[in-house]
């Protein structure tokens, strides 16, 4: 998949183990708007996660969005779109080099909806879907780019954009 950017914080030394992790993300996006994750915060994420083992990518693609969005994505409309890759000391694992290839992959959804199957720590968010503008997604999480996953989203976010001459 072609790599639109790296963010490496360079945080960690040639030493440490490194942690590999494969995410892939959605962009859904109709009427010009797209489908993000929105917690009671107040931040936007795109929907995604992590391949499972034995899972293919575009499987994982699915499974998240239906976990997290409650949609259902079309197999056929999937498409890569890029990806960006992430390093830095592993927040949770000291001492370890986290390094997260995160796919975006556009695609389409159908009409109808099912129930989400949320985590405890999404729940805790209070994480739900909310169509959005890109403008609005990139005013909100300007106050969030401190957390890595918002300033990963928000960066894809303005390369694809910038990419499609602005428009959805």
């Amino acid at each position: 998949m072609r790599r639109l950017l790296t963010l490496d914080e360079h945080d960690y030394t040639g030493e440490m183990p490194v942690f590999r992790r494969v995410n892939v993300r959605a962009v859904i996006a109709q009427a010009g708007r797209l489908a993000m994750e929105r917690s009671r915060a107040g931040e936007y994420k795109f929907p995604g996660g992590s391949v499972d083992p034995g899972e293919s990518e575009q499987e994982a693609l699915c499974r998240e969005v239906r976990e997290e969005l409650g949609l259902l994505v079309v197999p056929a409309t999937v498409r890569p779109l890029g990806e960006i890759l992430e390093r830095r000391e592993d927040l949770f694992k000291k001492g370890t080099v986290y390094a997260c290839y995160s796919r975006f992959y556009a695609c389409q959804v159908e009409e109808r909806t099912v129930q989400t199957a949320l985590t405890r720590s999404e729940v805790e968010q209070g994480l739900a879907l909310c169509w959005a503008r890109p403008e609005e997604v990139l005013e909100a999480n300007a106050a969030f780019l401190h957390k890595p996953w918002i300033a990963r989203d928000s960066a894809f976010l303005r390369l694809w954009l910038e990419e499609r001459g602005g428009a959805l």
